[in-house]
C-alpha cells in the first residue's frame, strides 16, 4: 500500500545512457516492463554513484544493504503467499520467564491456524517464537552481534534463516514480509521497533495490519507505555486518538491470537488503483450497512462516497483475488486510524 517516492535516481550522464539500456535489456530478458524499468534505475543509480566519485564507506554500505536485501527477498520468496506474523520482545528473556512461555503459546496457536512465525532468530522471546511455532513453520532474520551467540537452536542452520549485518535491513524484513505482529516486553530494540512499526501504519507507508502488545499474566508493561501516551503525548497532540485503533494491548494469548486471527476474519488486503482505495473482503455490506459507513465514515472519504465494485482492470490484468467484493472510496490519505476501524466495522459484517 505504500507509495512510491517521487525521487529519481541520480543523472549518470549522457555518456553511459546506451550502455545502461543495452545492459538492462541483457539483464531482463524475459521480465515484465515494470521489472526493465526499475533494473535499468537500479543501474543507473549505480552509475551516479560511480559518477559522483562516491566514497567507498559509503559504497561498502550501499553493497552490503542491497546483497542483504537480495538474500532476505530471495528466502523469503517461496512463502509469499503463506500468512506471517512477526514477533518482537527482548533477547534477555529467559525460558523460565512468563513471557517466554506466553510467546511460546502464541506461536503455537499460529501455527496450528497455518501461519508461519517470523523472529529476529536471536534468543529470548524469539527463540520462544520459534520453539512454538517448530522449525518447519519458522523464518528467522538475525542480525550479526558481537555479543549474541547467533541464531538460535531451533532455526540455526536453516534454509529459512538469513544473516544481517544492518539493523534497518533487518527490521525492513521482519515488517515488509508480515501480515501482523505481536510485541512483548523488551528493551531499547524491542521498543524500536514496535515505534518503527507504529509509524509506518500510522502514516500509511505500510498496509493496515494487526499490532499486539502482549504482557505476561497480570503485567503492567504495555499499561505502563500506555499511561506514558495518555499523559505525555496524546494530550500535546503528537498522535491522535485515533491512533489508538493500530494496536491492542493485551495479556491473554488467546485474545492476542483473535486479534490476528480476526484481523482477516472479512477483511483480506487493499491496494491503490490511481487515487482510488480498494478493500477487498468476502462479505460486502447490504445498502444499508453501506449507507451507515458513509455516514460514519464521511471523515476519511476526500469526495464522493464508498461504493461496492468488482475488480478494477489494473486488479484483473494481474488477476488480484478477482473472487472477493471490493469496497472503492478516495481515501484522504491521513487518517490511518480511522481507517483501521473501518476494517473492524468490515469484520464485525461476519461476526
Amino acid at each position: 500500500m505504500a507509495e512510491q517516492s517521487g525521487a529519481g535516481p541520480p543523472d549518470a550522464g549522457d555518456g553511459v545512457d546506451s550502455a545502461l539500456d543495452d545492459l538492462a535489456a541483457d539483464l531482463s530478458a524475459g521480465a515484465s516492463a515494470a521489472q526493465r524499468r526499475l533494473y535499468r534505475s537500479m543501474l543507473q543509480t549505480v552509475a551516479g554513484l560511480a559518477a559522483e566519485d562516491t566514497e567507498v564507506i559509503d559504497l561498502k554500505v550501499a553493497d552490503s544493504a542491497l546483497a542483504e536485501m537480495s538474500e532476505a527477498f530471495r528466502v523469503f520468496r517461496p512463502f509469499r503467499r503463506e500468512r506471517k506474523v512477526t514477533i518482537f520482545g527482548s533477547a534477555r528473556t529467559e525460558p523460565d520467564h512468563p513471557a517466554y512461555q506466553s510467546t511460546r503459546e502464541l506461536a503455537a496457536s499460529m501455527a496450528r491456524a497455518g501461519w508461519m512465525v517470523v523472529t529476529g532468530a536471536g534468543p529470548g522471546i524469539m527463540a520462544a517464537g520459534m520453539e512454538g511455532a517448530g522449525r518447519e513453520q519458522s523464518i528467522g532474520v538475525n542480525i550479526r552481534l558481537p555479543f549474541e551467540q547467533g541464531a538460535n537452536t531451533f532455526i540455526a542452520q536453516d534454509p529459512k534463516l538469513v544473516e544481517m549485518r544492518y539493523f534497518f535491513t533487518r527490521k525492513l524484513m521482519l515488517i515488509k514480509e508480515s501480515d501482523g505482529y505481536v510485541v512483548l516486553p523488551g528493551g531499547f530494540g524491542t521498543l524500536d521497533e514496535g515505534y518503527e512499526l507504529l509509524t509506518l501504519l500510522q502514516t500509511g507507508k505500510a498496509e493496515p495490519a494487526p499490532v499486539v502488545m502482549l504482557d505476561v499474566p497480570g503485567g503492567t508493561y504495555w499499561k505502563g507505555w500506555d499511561e506514558f501516551l495518555s499523559a505525555h503525548v496524546e494530550p500535546r497532540g503528537l498522535v491522535s486518538p485515533d491512533d489508538r485503533s493500530l494496536f491492542t494491548i493485551t495479556d491473554d494469548v488467546g485474545r492476542a491470537t483473535d486479534g490476528i486471527l480476526g484481523f482477516y476474519r472479512n477483511y483480506q488486503s487493499c491496494r491503490w488503483v490511481g487515487d482510488l482505495l480498494v478493500m477487498r473482503m468476502h462479505t460486502a455490506p447490504d445498502p444499508s450497512t453501506l449507507a451507515d459507513l458513509n455516514r460514519r465514515f464521511a471523515d476519511i472519504v476526500s469526495s464522493g462516497s464508498m461504493r461496492l465494485s468488482k475488480p478494477l482492470p489494473p486488479e484483473r490484468t494481474v488477476g488480484e483475488h478477482l473472487d472477493l467484493d471490493r469496497l472503492v472510496f478516495r481515501f484522504n490519505k491521513t487518517h490511518y486510524g480511522r481507517l483501521r476501524q473501518l476494517i473492524d466495522a468490515l469484520n464485525r459484517l461476519v461476526d
